[in-house]
């Protein structure tokens, strides 16, 4: 019997870590997610982080111009403002 209470509290905490990887990808805290899946419920911490955006994501709500890169990135070298282009 305390060998089934010790596997589920193991897998408990192994199945709560899944929620925390999805966080992770998309720029949370890890330690947070895993904290939330753990203690709360897996399964509502693992919707969670499947329905907040992304955090290096432009707003919904952006302009076209602010979700361009800035000039002089490597995304757009054509507007590069480095030494050989004065």
């Amino acid at each position: 019997m305390v060998f089934l209470i010790i596997l589920g509290v193991f897998l408990w905490i192994a199945v709560a870590l899944w929620p925390a990887f999805i966080a992770r990808n998309k720029g949370y805290s890890f330690i947070l997610f895993w904290i939330l899946g753990w203690f709360i419920s897996w399964i509502l911490t693992l919707l969670l982080a499947l329905v907040v955006p992304r955090k290096s994501q432009p707003p919904l709500y952006a302009t076209p111009a602010e979700r361009t890169a800035p000039s002089g990135s490597a995304d757009n070298p054509t507007q590069s403002t480095g030494p050989l282009d004065q």
